[in-house]
């Protein structure tokens, strides 16, 4: 097959280098087996609970249709990895939060390079571990009214809170395990792994209740339509990008004199991608668990106006507009800082044409990236909110659970690993030219 360095692999040569190098294949197959022993995890029950009595309470909580999205179906049967990847990912917008606030922090993860990002990532494991504690230690004790044993005591406590905390620091080790030597963002990938779990169920019960009422067909029609379009507008944001345009002074190297070149910057519209929607979707369901697992009825109350069907649905959309809001500039920070991106464009002797480099050159990134942040944000909100205020009208819904937010999770998740494999595609096409 005769490829152009700069051509954008194609599907066929993406299969073909899927299946032949040894490399991208092994990387595959390590995700797709680590993938299939968390999901085995997920149905390893922990002892001790009567399932048929805890399964009926649990259908009846609107709160834990959204947590049990995230794990998978781990917490509806209650397995030891039904805590999943929620306490790294509430640990890890704990630790992004801190680092902007927090000099030391921000040293590391800003001056200290690679070592600095690993000391990170290891302050970030023990926070995972201790909110993995609290979060199992409530469920175990929820989950103690349930026991076969009428007086469980603490020794059931403390095995299913040993049990939940080892099931999710072994799924940590699985996420970074992948995001190292497999393909794609561990954390978002187990998460859509989950999500994608959980669909079948909600699409098993669409079709029964079709059969059982008619009327709601034209319904959930029309509501798969309004889901299609919102896929296509996703990947449209997802892939759209504001181009700068970049102009490099003369140069001379050795005897040869390069010319001005004119090249671009791309700043993508949503910078962070999925993580703001996840970041926004996990705080939401932090003070419902909070509530359950403590079974305080003024934080049931409080918590009932901040989730899923709030008595008060314009209180919770306008709270998860501005979680989105803020976590989409938080990420933007994190990723794109424009005064080191306007000092790297003065050392390679580069410009944006009409704009002075330094100060000016940062101060004008800031205002693009800003702008495109907001309507990124807005993007987001709209995903989230207009597609769930129909799917909650609606009779019948295919997408339970996360709702528009699991889509965007999903697309979001699927373009991300996509981009991926073909990076690796990229690569090895590179070094087939430099074989030969």
């Amino acid at each position: 097959m005769v490829v152009s360095r700069d051509q954008t692999p194609t599907a066929q040569e993406t299969f073909m280098q899927m299946a032949q190098a040894a490399g991208l294949r092994g990387r595959i197959l390590v995700t797709i087996g680590l993938i299939v022993l968390v999901r085995l995890g997920v149905w390893l029950p922990v002892p001790g609970l009567d399932r048929a009595r805890f399964a009926a309470d649990f259908q009846s909580s609107p709160f834990f249709g959204l947590l049990n999205a995230f794990s998978g179906g781990g917490l509806e049967t209650l397995g030891i990895f039904a805590l999943g990847i929620l306490p790294y990912i509430n640990a890890s917008i704990a630790i992004q939060l801190l680092t902007a606030a927090i000099p030391s922090l921000e040293d590391l993860q800003k001056n200290e390079g690679e070592a600095g990002r690993r000391k990170i990532s290891q302050i970030t494991r023990y926070v995972a571990l201790g909110i993995a504690v609290l979060q199992s230690t409530g469920i175990a004790i929820w989950t103690s009214a349930y026991s076969v044993d009428p007086n469980p005591g603490a020794f059931f406590i403390a095995k299913t809170m040993l049990a939940l905390v080892a099931g999710s620091m072994f799924v940590m080790w699985v996420s970074e395990l992948i995001t190292e030597r497999g393909i794609g963002n561990g954390a978002s990938l187990l998460i859509f792994v989950n999500i994608v779990a959980v669909l079948p169920y909600s699409l098993k019960n669409v079709a029964e209740l079709a059969q059982q009422d008619r009327g709601i067909v034209g319904g959930v029609i029309l509501l798969s339509a309004v889901f299609l379009v919102t896929i296509v507008g996703i990947v449209f944001v997802q892939e759209g990008a504001r181009r700068i345009p970049i102009v490099s002074a003369r140069r001379q190297v050795g005897r040869r004199m390069y010319g001005e070149r004119t090249s671009y910057l791309p700043l993508r519209l949503n910078q962070g991608g999925v993580m703001p929607i996840i970041f926004a979707s996990s705080f939401l369901i932090l003070p419902g668990f909070l509530a359950e697992a403590t079974n305080n009825a003024a934080l049931k109350k409080a918590a009932s106006y901040l989730g899923p069907g709030s008595p008060w649905p314009l209180l919770y959309v306008s709270f998860y507009l501005l979680l989105i809001l803020f976590f989409s500039y938080f990420y933007a920070s994190l990723i794109l800082n424009p005064d080191d991106l306007s000092k790297n464009l003065k050392k390679m002797g580069s410009s944006i044409p009409g704009i002075r480099p330094g100060k000016a050159t940062a101060q004008y990134i800031t205002q693009v990236v800003n702008r495109l942040t907001f309507l990124g944000a807005v993007f987001l909100g709209a995903v989230a909110t207009i597609p769930t205020a129909l799917e909650s009208a609606a009779p019948a819904s295919p997408f339970q659970g996360l709702g528009a937010t699991s889509l965007l999770i999903l697309v979001g998740v699927a373009i991300d690993t996509a981009k991926q494999i073909q990076t690796y595609v990229i690569s090895q096409r590179y070094e087939k030219m430099i074989d030969r």
